[in-house]
């Protein structure tokens, strides 16, 4: 466990690593809550360390310049594959969308399905646990002081431990996921369709159930003027939008170039004409299939008379939908994951129908929003649709969001949390 804290000892192991095909990384965040800055930097190059004497510790605190050179010698190289566990928060750290050929373990547990993997959660200690055979994994030096210096032997032997951990689940993970997914071009797809008519007709009648139960209660909290249960929370959300023209008018006088795809939908190529031909356009054609099922099924209808929601029985609703959970997310994993390896075995052996599927394509185009917009005013083309001013385009636009002098269509949309399922991640994952 070579734990490094000179400059040029961390300079020498980066310029050393930068020739590995494959490292496993880990970070500490010191002041998290409050004001989140790098502290470590946990390396590992050798996938047979069982002891963690083999993973290196950078520390990187207050020093920002050590930092770069890991950024720019190993996250940046599309060469090195970098993998961690909820990836998205660490790179923050590591060069955020600079960051190339980074492997996320977390990402691929959740690509699982719950009946192959059922876990209360994809946490990193969870798939330890769970998959490595190790009995417990204490994390609590994951929420310690990690702006203090120095750092305690206990801290330093959980640092070294969790690249080592990481290993693992990130090889049992491939192996599970390669059991998942057989190739395309060896599957049985009369006996794959017969599996999913097994399993959907158990988990379909299930399904309209639970859709109903949601529903219902949403429908019973609004009424009752009620936000939060032992349930479920309901929380509100604005969505705001403002139509084309208007804000590629405002990019163009702005000087704003925003980067977001746009989908020409029937009506929208309609209205474009011949010019969606320009090639300045740079319209993207992507290819959708859909799987359709060939066998019609008769069944009964499960839908009861329900209540007013304003006399609505929620504790009621709430028992019946954590009675019936368990068993349909285990069922809605399996009747997805049978369509997704039907989709692609049905793509690969190039047939378009079988016993049970038939599969059909369609096309969606997409073009940037600023090539859309540069060439409409240009040429004069009045486009008429609505733009939903996304997070990412207000912050985009900063303070000229409100020099839109048309008004934005506000939109109010209702979201229901579920209170009785553990969350399946947090951001730091404990």
């Amino acid at each position: 466990m070579p734990y490094l804290t000179a400059a040029n000892d961390i300079k020498a192991l980066i310029a050393k690593i930068s020739q590995a095909k494959i490292l496993w990384v880990d970070t500490e965040i010191a002041d998290y809550k409050s004001n989140p800055k790098l502290s470590l930097i946990q390396v590992l190059a050798d996938s047979t360390d069982s002891t963690g004497d083999a993973t290196f510790l950078l520390d990187v605190l207050d020093k920002p310049e050590l930092a770069k050179d890991f950024i720019s010698q190993i996250m940046v190289n599309p060469d090195i594959e970098k993998v961690l566990h909820n990836a998205s928060y660490d790179i923050r750290f590591l060069g955020n969308d600079d960051a190339q050929n980074v492997t996320c373990t977390l990402k691929m547990a959740r690509k699982i399905p719950a009946y192959i993997l059922p876990l209360p959660n994809r946490q990193l200690k969870t798939l330890i646990e769970t998959l490595c055979g190790i009995a417990y994994v204490d994390k609590t030096e994951q929420s310690g002081d990690w702006a203090k210096r120095p750092l305690t032997q206990k801290q330093l032997e959980y640092a070294k431990m969790d690249a080592v951990y990481l290993v693992q689940v990130h090889r049992r993970l491939r192996e599970i996921l390669a059991q998942c997914y057989p190739e395309p071009a060896t599957e049985n797809l009369t006996a794959l369709g017969e599996k999913y008519q097994e399993i959907e007709s158990q988990w379909k009648p299930l399904d309209v159930e639970f859709a109903e139960v949601k529903e219902r209660f949403k429908a019973g909290m609004m009424t009752q003027k009620l936000k939060d249960s032992s349930y479920f929370e309901l929380s509100s959300s604005i969505t705001m939008k403002v139509d084309f023209i208007t804000l590629a008018r405002l990019t163009q006088t702005e000087g704003i170039e925003l980067n977001f795809p746009v989908t020409l939908t029937k009506e929208i190529q309609k209205q474009l004409g011949e010019i969606i031909t320009y090639p300045s356009l740079e319209v993207e054609d992507i290819a959708s299939w859909r799987l359709n099922s060939n066998v019609q099924q008769r069944r009964k209808s499960t839908k009861k008379v329900a209540p007013e929601p304003a006399t609505e029985d929620l504790t009621a609703l709430g028992e019946r939908y954590k009675q019936i959970l368990p068993e349909w997310k285990l069922l809605d994993s399996e009747v997805e994951h049978l369509k997704e390896r039907i989709k692609k075995a049905m793509l690969v052996q190039n047939k378009g129908n079988t016993p049970h599927f038939k599969l059909s394509s369609s096309s969606i185009l997409k073009v940037d929003f600023a090539r859309l917009a540069k060439l409409v005013l240009s040429v004069g083309v009045e486009l008429d649709f609505m733009v939903t001013l996304t997070q990412y385009i207000q912050k985009q636009l900063k303070e000229a969001i409100n020099k839109i002098d048309v008004q934005i269509e506000y939109i109010t949309s209702w979201r229901m949390t579920a209170k009785t399922v553990e969350d399946e991640d947090e951001e730091i994952p404990f």
